[in-house]
């Protein structure tokens, strides 16, 4: 039978710890945990979930102390977790499952991140390669990365992440990725980083530097080339560089036709577009209606990396407004109602005013 090791590094996650270790203790073998200089009761904490705790001395990369956690671990699986997550579902049977039945092969879990954005919670969903082969290492100094040519498999297995609502690590991120760009200054998943950190910190102008460089150079077939579209996407509106974003858009519109985020994007774009020049814009009014639309005709969707309700109540709210400014007041409600049929607040707050 296949042993399995929880594999952490942690350093002062007293606030998040015990719930994340709760959520595995009845899964795995061992719990490795590797502390890079808590001040807290991470230890303690650690400790009284039965879990082996040893000392790393940080040296700002992240990699060496995934791959000293790793070394620590005497199991045949690896599952890396941090410490700001937890395991939603029921799923030690799919775990167990997959590790008695493969050898050579990743296990990706799909991870919820919750995030504020215009001032609501929004919740993105991904598939990172989190269950692993004991010898399977990870490089980069940052946003580390698995090292494997292995082939990876979607589980069910739900991670839920709020770390981005509680802790601003920008700093420290964007500080590792320069020292990661000193040494590979063409690495386009690096330069992608810094971008998204930067627009993160809402220092666009940058942002959409690092975006375009990254997108330069990204492979046709990279697994995060989605994302950097749609990063890249809201920070050409943010920073109203549209001449740009309408190339990226022609470029992209037929490799993304079925990504909800991508459509929902466009829409948003076109929206900011012709609001600032309608005379020269008008023309490309229908496309904010038919971005949005298309958005719906996919529906939400897990072959992307993606915000929930993208492709549905997101949408719907936004068609709603969309006719809703036009005068259409009966087509707005019906799509605030759909929007509102997904317990979506703010479709519910307009179809209270407008009956």
């Amino acid at each position: 039978m296949s042993t399995l090791a929880l594999v952490m590094i942690v350093k002062n996650e007293e606030r998040h710890l015990s719930r994340c270790l709760q959520s595995v203790k009845g899964i795995v073998d061992e719990m490795v945990i590797v502390d890079t200089g808590s001040t807290d009761r991470t230890k303690e904490i650690a400790y009284a979930f039965g879990a082996k705790v040893f000392d790393f001395e940080w040296v700002n990369d992240f990699s060496a102390a995934r791959n000293y956690a790793l070394e620590k671990s005497t199991s045949d699986w690896n599952f890396v977790l941090d410490a700001d997550e937890y395991i939603m579902n029921d799923c030690g049977s799919v775990i167990r499952n997959f590790i008695e039945k493969n050898d050579k092969v990743i296990g990706r879990i799909k991870r919820i991140d919750e995030f504020i954005q215009d001032g609501e919670k929004r919740y993105a969903q991904s598939y990172l390669s989190r269950l692993l082969p004991k010898g399977v290492k990870y490089v980069g100094r940052v946003h580390e990365q698995v090292n494997s040519d292995l082939p990876r498999e979607n589980l069910d297995i739900e991670v839920y992440h709020d770390g981005y609502v509680y802790t601003d690590k920008t700093d420290r991120n964007i500080k590792l990725l320069l020292l990661e760009l000193e040494r590979d200054p063409l690495n386009d998943y690096v330069l992608y980083q810094v971008g998204k950190q930067y627009k993160l910190r809402q220092q666009l102008q940058r942002a959409e530097l690092y975006f375009e460089k990254s997108y330069r150079l990204v492979p046709l077939k990279s697994w995060y080339r989605h994302s950097l579209i749609i990063d890249y996407l809201y920070t050409i509106i943010g920073n109203k560089s549209f001449e740009k974003g309408l190339k990226l858009i022609e470029s992209e519109r037929d490799r993304f036709a079925d990504s909800p985020d991508f459509h929902f994007a466009c829409g948003l774009f076109y929206m900011n577009l012709i609001f600032s020049n309608v005379n020269k814009y008008i023309h490309l009014f229908p496309l904010i209606e038919k971005s949005f639309l298309r958005c719906l005709e996919i529906g939400d969707t897990d072959k992307y990396d993606s915000v929930k309700g993208t492709g549905s109540f997101l949408a719907s709210y936004n068609l709603g407004v969309f006719h809703e400014v036009l005068g259409n007041t009966d087509k707005a409600i019906s799509f605030y109602q759909q929007a509102a049929n997904e317990q979506y607040e703010r479709a519910i707050k307009r179809l209270e005013l407008l009956r």
